[in-house]
């Protein structure tokens, strides 16, 4: 594959309770320099129209991606980029499809190789928000004698955590389209390995001063499965919002050094 914007198609995967529309500056950018992209709604996510509450397993939650790739020509390969919880996803993606992913950028994501399998997976991958107090609102969506069925953190709370270096503009905006994220669909998820799931390069974009999967989180999950490139980027949570430019031009980095090194 050339380095040309016109066969480069980047697909963007957001994280828990977000949507296609966390990636609006960013597919901005993209689009500007002729790339393709296409930015996803994950089920019960953003304007898909399923309830959180009852997705039940990752498989569905993360269909829409895997339709994606399912339908793509014989010859086509896509960059996937995973923000978040989106990591996972992207993870899902690799080990079901390494022959049509080009390469994988994990955006302070999930990167775990086989998902939550053991208790260090869960030190290194599950946010700690308790030192913000109560931050998080539960929905019991079957019955209030039941587990909690999705989840999202309080408006109040949101700018503080999430956006704490975005414009008031974009974290106004985050409060009006997130979404409760299902939890039932997270609970456990695991992969077992793909055959060429090794084929797949993979990039991290570290947040320095991310207040959700802490620096000391971001790194153990790199140690534990190292990646072909890792950049720091001096920004919060959600460089989407916060620093466009320099997620953009990580990206375009992460596709330069995969492309120089094949």
């Amino acid at each position: 594959m050339s380095d040309t914007g016109k066969e480069l198609h980047f697909v963007m995967v957001h994280g828990f309770g977000h949507g296609a529309w966390c990636w609006y500056k960013i597919r901005t950018l993209l689009e500007a320099s002729d790339y393709k992209v296409t930015c996803l709604d994950l089920k019960g996510s953003g304007i898909d129209r399923s309830d959180p509450n009852t997705i039940f397993t990752f498989q569905d939650y993360n269909k829409p991606l895997i339709d994606l790739l399912s339908n793509l020509p014989e010859n086509e390969k896509v960059i996937l980029v995973g923000h978040s919880a989106g990591g996972l996803s992207l993870t899902d993606a690799i080990h079901r499809f390494a022959k049509k992913i080009h390469l994988a950028i994990y955006v302070a994501a999930n990167m775990l190789r086989h998902g939550f399998v053991t208790p260090q997976d869960y030190k290194d991958a599950v946010p700690d928000l308790s030192k913000y107090g109560d931050v998080t609102m539960m929905i019991y969506g079957a019955g209030a004698d039941k587990p909690p069925t999705s989840m999202i953190i309080k408006e109040e709370f949101q700018s503080q955590i999430l956006y704490h270096l975005s414009s008031k503009e974009d974290s106004t905006l985050a409060a009006m389209l997130l979404r409760p994220g299902p939890l039932r669909a997270f609970a456990g998820v695991h992969f077992t390995e793909g055959p060429d799931a090794d084929s797949v390069p993979r990039v991290f974009i570290r947040t320095i001063h991310d207040r959700v999967i802490m620096q000391e989180q971001q790194d153990a999950m790199i140690r534990r499965w190292p990646p072909s490139q890792v950049f720091d980027l001096e920004g919060e949570h959600s460089p989407f919002f916060s620093a466009p430019a320099d997620l953009f031009g990580f990206l375009l980095k992460g596709v330069a050094s995969i492309n120089s090194a094949t």
